[in-house]
């Protein structure tokens, strides 16, 4: 599986402030990018799978909402989670 339990925990470790708080929405967000970055990257291969691209489109509509929220409370912290995810916007 791609995504299992160190993967997971070496992410929450880099972009939360605690090693365990899972809820953050950094650490949620990180997560979200990394399974979005995945999937792009089997959908590139596997053009009809449409269950894969729905399931995509969901990731990054739910990343989307959690950065509009943290955007809207704490413009710094959406700023520094923007540069070290390397997203643009």
């Amino acid at each position: 599986m791609y995504l299992d339990k160190t993967k997971k925990e070496e992410i929450f470790a880099e972009y939360s402030k605690e090693a365990k708080n899972t809820g953050s929405v950094e650490s949620q967000v990180a997560l979200f990018t990394y399974r979005i970055s995945h999937l792009t990257e089997h959908v590139k291969v596997n053009r009809k799978d449409y269950v894969t691209t729905r399931s995509l489109t969901k990731l990054v509509a739910k990343r989307r909402a959690l950065l509009n929220y943290l955007k809207a409370t704490d413009i710094n912290r959406y700023r520094a989670l923007i540069l070290a995810l390397g997203l643009r916007r």
